[in-house]
């Protein structure tokens, strides 16, 4: 592997970690310069792997010498003036200037760099930072995403990118937010904020707004690996940390098989069950039966349980009477547009497209590309005409071209069938 494939997989792998460790070091009001001293690490690497070649441990290099970079940089911004004041101090009582230690505590065993992310994660998930600056702080430090790429992947621009992080930023700072994980009462808070931004960083990549792509792995094995990062830590477990594990497990196993050869979408019903990946299935099950263990039910418990259905084999009539009633029961626990939806696809599966149609019109969602999109499937071979006229709406919203290409067979065959 050359160091042009190298070093990008390693900004990924390994950026949030550096990040957490600076900034559990000198604080957290110091996460811009700890972003610049990682980003200068990593220019430091392409430049002398380029020269040099790539060096037998590439992982401790990049360790190596941003730890170097702290000291010459953050020691300038933080360390001085806190000698400064030590030095003032000392002189008024008549006592000399000491130089102050300024070698960074750099715990970078595998304990330590998972306390240092899960320290970042329930601090970016302050609840006095609006969710979507969560989200788009999370996706920059956690998971070391570029700013267009945070752009792409929640559909704005880099300009408002840059104003949710300089805001979010400035609330970790006027706040004096510490890096901890809290106990007590706002612990149930923060974490609520923590499950609610992975949930949101999986579902961008799993149904991912960019137009070139439907599907981001990247974004969905980033907020699986920052959710199991809680399952690790004794005291942050809950029953909702293991459901929604398990949810994404489930999903995860779908990856390879919603796209054919060519790159077209493939629905569920035509997907392989024999190419789902019967590993995270199988954990899952596991993280699924760890939150039932738990007690109280979350909206990650439904929705796991209806993935749970979706990912193993069982009658068909079965399986929709229960993934309706567990769509029933998450609709009453709490509301959203998509459940609703979804709940309306089941309504066709236990009891036909034509007793369905009214409980999907009674959502008004015009202007949602799956509003149009379910419509246009439940008229289909019911009434070609208006399954033609909800294929073209959803046409006219869709965003990605595997979604287009969706649809423009849709219309096709209705064409065909008038």
């Amino acid at each position: 592997m050359t160091d042009r494939d190298l070093i990008p997989q390693l900004y990924r792998q390994e950026y949030s970690k550096m990040v957490s460790l600076l900034c559990n070091r000198f604080g957290i009001d110091q996460i811009d310069s700890a972003e610049d001293i990682i980003s200068e690490t990593f220019l430091s690497a392409a430049e002398t792997w380029g020269m040099k070649g790539i060096p037998d441990n590439p992982v401790a290099w990049l360790y190596t010498v941003a730890r170097n970079n702290a000291l010459n940089g953050l020691k300038h911004e933080k360390v001085v003036r806190r000698y400064e004041k030590d030095a003032m101090r000392q002189h008024e009582a008549g006592v000399g200037p000491v130089e102050p230690h300024i070698e960074p505590d750099w715990d970078v065993s595998a304990e330590g760099i998972t306390d240092g992310q899960l320290r970042m994660l329930f601090a970016v998930c302050h609840p006095a930072i609006p969710m979507e600056a969560q989200v788009s702080l999370a996706l920059r430090v956690l998971c070391g995403f570029t700013i267009e790429e945070i752009a792409q992947a929640l559909l704005t621009t880099k300009a408002n990118i840059n104003k949710r992080l300089y805001r979010a930023k400035s609330t970790l700072r006027d706040k004096a937010i510490s890096l901890e994980v809290p106990v007590g009462e706002g612990f149930d808070a923060r974490l609520e904020a923590v499950l609610l931004t992975l949930y949101l960083l999986f579902n961008e990549g799993y149904y991912s707004a960019s137009p070139s792509m439907v599907l981001r792995k990247d974004l969905c094995l980033e907020a699986m690996r920052l959710c199991y990062l809680l399952t690790v830590r004794e005291g942050l477990v809950r029953s909702d940390v293991y459901s929604l594990l398990a949810l994404m497990c489930f999903q995860a196993s779908r990856f390879d098989t919603r796209f054919d050869a060519t790159g077209n979408l493939v629905l569920y019903e035509q997907q392989d069950p024999a190419c789902w990946d019967g590993e995270l299935i199988n954990r899952g099950n596991y993280f699924l039966v760890q939150g039932c263990a738990r007690g109280s039910s979350s909206r990650y418990h439904f929705e796991a349980a209806i993935a749970w259905w979706h990912t193993h084999p069982a009658d068909e009539t079965e399986k929709w009477t229960n993934i309706l009633r567990l769509y029933n029961q998450l609709l009453i626990l709490q509301y959203s547009p998509v459940a609703a939806l979804n709940r309306a696809y089941a309504f066709s599966r236990v009891y036909g497209k034509s007793a369905a149609i009214p409980e999907a019109e009674g959502l008004g969602l015009e202007g949602n590309l799956f509003y149009h999109s379910l419509l246009g499937e439940l008229y289909t071979g019911v009434d070609e005409a208006q399954a033609t006229a909800h294929f073209e709406q959803a046409l006219e919203l869709a965003g990605t071209d595997a979604e287009k290409a969706l649809l423009r067979g849709k219309l096709k065959a209705c064409i065909h069938k008038k």
